[in-house]
C-alpha cells in the first residue's frame, strides 16, 4: 500500500476544528501524520494542488442502491464508483430493495459487497416494509445493520413505531423516520399550491409530512430513543424539529440538495425526474430549509439517490417513479447554492456532509485525525462541472440538473488508503509539473480516469 502525501492544501476538518494549509501523510491505510513540512521520501506520491481543498472522504446517510432485485438501476458496484466520482466514501444503504433488506443475510450481503467505498446497510424496521411485524432488529443489527427504517414508507401505526424505538434504543440504534401520512398523500403527485394548480397534477399537503414528523418525535420523546427524520422537506418540519431540539429530545434531521435549490414551480416543466417523495415544495419552504442548514437545526445533507431507468421515468409525470440520482451532485450542489451563495460557509457544508452524519449513523467515519482510516476527497471549490449524461458514473441518468454548470469539482477520491477516483490532474487547480508523471506512474486502483 503506497504512502500518499498531500502537501500544502487547504485542510478542512471540521471533526477536529481544522481549516488551515498544511501537509498530509497517508500510510498504511490511516492517516500517518498532518502539518508543515512533512518529508516525502521516494516511496511516497507526492500530490501538490494549491487551490484545492483536502477533506474528509464524503458520508451519504441517504442512498438507494437497487441491489438486491433492480440491477438494472444500480448495482452495489456501480453505486459505489459513482459515490467515490462524487467524493463520497461512506454510504448508507436503505432497504427498500426486492427483497427487502430484513434478514442478517441480506445486511451481510450489502455490507460486504462495498469495494471502493464502505457500505453500511440500512435494515427494514418491519418485515417486508409492510408496517405490521418487527423485523428482528437485534439480529440484523449484530449483522451489520447501523440503524433502521422503513424508508419509502412510514410505519403507520403508532404503536409498532413505538416499540422499533424501543428496541432499537435497547441495542444502540437510531431509527430512520419516512414522514408521509399516507391517508394525506392519497394520490398526490406534487406540492399542493398554486403551482399544482396550475398544473392540474394532484396535490400533497405539506401537513402530509409534519403530521408524522410530530408524532414521530413525541414517540421518540416518551421512549428516550434515537430518532433521525428523513429528507426534510417544509418548514413546519423544521419549526417541529427546531422546537424538539430546545426540549432536549434525541432527534436529528437531514434534507438534500433538491429541496434547497428546487421549488414546485419548477415541476412546470413536467420533467419526471423532479418526481420525487416528499415533493417538491414551495419558495417560502426552501428559505425554511435554507436557514435551518444555517442555523443548524438540520443536521445533514444527504442526496437521497434514486435510481430510475430511462423507460421507467420516460412516461408521464404521474406514472413515473419519484426519485432521482444525486450521489455525484451532492457536493456541487451544496457548494454552489449554500457556499457560494454566503449561507453556509466551507467548513460548515463539509461538516453536514462528513462527521455529521457518521456521528448521525453511529459509525466511524467523516475525520481526518491522526490514526483515522484514510478515507479523504480532494477538490477545487470553483471548479467547474458540466453535468451532463455522459459525466454520471452511476447506471442510471435520472438527475434535473442534467445541463447545469456547478461549482466543486472532485479531483481524488481516497478511501482506505488507496485512490478509488482520480481526475487527470495535469495542470489542474495549480498543480506542480511532475503531478502527471506520479499519477501515471502510480500502482494504486483508479476508477473513471
Amino acid at each position: 500500500m503506497r504512502k500518499i502525501l498531500l502537501r500544502g492544501m487547504r485542510l478542512i476538518d471540521p471533526a477536529t476544528s481544522t481549516d488551515e494549509r498544511i501537509d498530509l501523510l497517508i500510510a498504511g491505510g490511516v492517516i500517518a501524520a498532518r502539518g508543515v513540512g512533512i518529508v516525502a521520501d521516494q516511496e511516497t506520491r507526492l500530490v501538490e494542488l494549491p487551490g484545492a481543498v483536502v477533506a474528509p472522504g464524503l458520508v451519504d446517510m441517504h442512498v438507494h442502491l437497487r441491489e438486491p432485485g433492480r440491477e438494472d438501476e444500480e448495482t452495489i458496484e456501480s453505486g459505489t464508483r459513482a459515490a467515490v466520482h462524487g467524493g463520497i466514501t461512506a454510504l448508507a444503504a436503505m432497504p427498500n430493495t426486492e427483497p427487502t433488506i430484513d434478514t442478517p443475510a441480506w445486511v451481510e450481503y450489502v455490507r460486504s459487497r462495498g469495494r471502493l467505498a464502505g457500505v453500511h446497510p440500512i435494515a427494514a424496521i418491519t418485515v417486508g416494509r409492510e408496517g405490521r411485524t418487527l423485523a428482528p432488529l437485534g439480529e440484523l443489527a449484530e449483522a451489520g445493520a447501523v440503524a433502521f427504517s422503513d424508508d419509502g414508507r412510514s410505519v403507520a401505526d403508532p404503536s409498532v413505531m413505538r416499540r422499533a424505538l424501543q428496541y432499537a434504543s435497547m441495542i444502540g440504534r437510531t431509527i430512520i423516520a419516512h414522514c408521509e401520512d399516507q391517508a394525506l398523500v392519497g394520490s398526490g403527485i406534487m406540492n399542493e399550491g398554486l403551482a399544482s394548480t396550475r398544473s392540474g397534477l394532484s396535490p400533497i399537503p405539506t401537513v402530509a409530512e409534519e403530521t408524522i414528523v410530530a408524532r414521530d418525535i413525541l414517540l421518540a420523546q416518551s421512549t428516550g430513543a434515537r430518532l433521525h427524520i428523513a429528507h426534510v422537506s417544509t418548514r413546519g418540519s423544521v419549526k417541529l424539529v427546531r422546537r424538539a431540539k430546545a426540549d432536549g429530545v434525541a432527534v436529528t434531521c437531514e434534507t438534500c440538495p433538491h429541496y434547497f435549490c428546487l421549488t414546485d414551480d419548477d415541476v412546470r416543466s413536467y420533467d419526471t425526474s423532479m418526481r420525487v417523495n416528499p415533493p417538491l415544495r414551495s419558495a417560502g419552504d426552501l428559505k425554511a430549509i435554507r436557514e435551518g442548514l444555517r442555523d443548524g437545526t438540520i443536521d445533514v445533507v444527504a442526496s437521497d439517490h434514486a435510481p430510475h431507468s430511462l423507460e421507467e421515468k420516460q412516461v408521464e409525470f404521474d406514472a413515473a417513479p419519484p426519485g432521482m440520482i444525486g450521489m455525484e451532485t451532492l457536493l456541487p450542489l451544496t457548494i454552489t447554492h449554500m457556499v457560494d451563495t454566503g449561507i453556509l460557509s466551507l467548513g460548515k457544508a463539509i461538516a453536514l456532509m462528513t462527521v455529521k452524519p457518521a456521528r448521525a449513523l453511529g459509525i466511524t467515519a467523516g475525520t481526518l485525525a491522526t490514526g483515522a482510516a484514510a478515507d479523504v476527497v480532494v477538490f477545487d471549490p470553483e471548479g467547474r462541472v458540466e453535468v451532463t449524461g455522459d459525466w454520471f458514473r452511476s447506471l442510471s441518468k435520472n438527475s434535473p440538473f442534467v445541463g447545469s454548470t456547478l461549482s466543486g469539482r472532485v479531483l481524488m477520491t481516497i478511501h482506505d488508503g488507496q485512490v478509488v477516483f482520480e481526475e487527470d490532474l495535469e495542470n489542474t487547480c495549480g498543480s506542480s509539473e511532475d503531478n502527471g508523471k506520479r499519477a501515471a506512474e502510480s500502482n494504486e486502483l483508479v476508477v473513471g480516469v
